[in-house]
């Protein structure tokens, strides 16, 4: 089966390079920029389970792709995904299917009518990454797990033969039955976290020490209650998790979409918390915003600021 993994960055760099690692066909889509980074360095991850250094990973540019692949992964910021999309375009055949990593649900609906429904499957990440400044994959803590499956549950030969692929490599592949649900309660954790320490600019624990318990519960009940009403109620366990998560006295967890701001990088405002709000039900006209609209107001209001001042 070969695989085409568009980028090498965080994700994926670290999830094409353990399949690398295990023996699997892996080609990297890359720009001539980490084209060219990578033909001097190879590609570098350092991780507690192990580093990789693979000195010469095969990879292609857009403009070189002269067959499809059996499945594209593609793991690339929201903001980046038409782009993404363009450059891999010539990949996608009769057979390929798309493995999304990102957060949220607007990519789902952007690959569909790109590609055609039935080549999308659904899937996320758990692994907290970033490349440093020498372009090596730094793996930050103790998961790095990748769900994959039919959006409309179930298995199927083509997962099948995914699972056979990922088996084997030095990560932790779950093929869900379920992994609609899967995807809503990461994006409801996800937005939860990133509206909270953005809006805040403070951790978790230090929301707690000033006692902000309650509006960190605040924004998480608002967000399942959207996850709800379109038909994903949490699961009592990711409703223990998640409060739990956002609540813990000491944490230093701050969403990445947080750390993005703090070095003036783009933020995905309009795919992870933005997306979500407009698909909330319509508030009654006397309303208070709501918590999460403060949070995307904020994030808009960077962006804004960061347009401004790249003018």
């Amino acid at each position: 089966m070969r695989f085409l993994m568009v980028g090498a960055g965080a994700l994926g760099g670290y999830f094409g390079g353990r399949l690398l690692e295990a023996g699997r066909d892996v080609t990297f889509l890359l720009r001539p920029r980490r084209a060219a980074q990578i033909a001097k360095t190879g590609l570098v991850v350092r991780s507690p389970f192990g580093d990789l250094d693979l000195p010469s990973p095969p990879h292609v540019l857009a403009e070189d792709i002269e067959a499809p692949y059996d499945v594209v992964v593609v793991g690339s910021k929201a903001y980046d995904l038409e782009s993404a999309m363009d450059a891999f375009a010539p990949a996608v055949g009769p057979d390929t299917v798309i493995l999304p990593l990102l957060n949220g649900l607007r990519h789902v609906d952007r690959l569909a009518a790109r590609f055609g429904d039935a080549r999308v499957l659904g899937g996320l990440c758990m692994i907290s990454a970033t490349l440093d400044d020498e372009g090596r994959v730094l793996h930050l803590n103790d998961m790095h797990g990748l769900s994959y499956g039919e959006r409309g549950g179930g298995r199927s030969a083509r997962v099948e033969a995914i699972a056979a692929e990922f088996a084997g490599a030095k990560f932790d592949a779950t093929l869900s039955e379920n992994i609609s649900q899967d995807m809503w309660e990461k994006w409801v954790f996800i937005a939860s976290a990133a509206g909270l320490t953005s809006l805040m600019r403070a951790s978790i624990g230090d929301i707690a020490a000033a006692g902000g318990r309650d509006v960190a519960l605040s924004i998480f009940d608002e967000c399942a209650a959207i996850a709800a009403h379109n038909g994903f109620a949490l699961r009592p366990a990711a409703i223990e998790r998640g409060r739990a998560f956002l609540t813990a006295p000491g944490s230093p967890m701050t969403a990445s979409m947080y750390k993005d701001i703090v070095r003036g990088a783009p933020v995905e405002a309009d795919h992870i918390v933005g997306d979500l709000l407009g698909r909330a039900p319509s508030p009654a006209p006397s309303a208070a915003p709501s918590m999460l609209r403060a949070a995307y107001v904020h994030l808009k209001a960077y962006e804004a600021r960061r347009a401004r001042e790249a003018a």
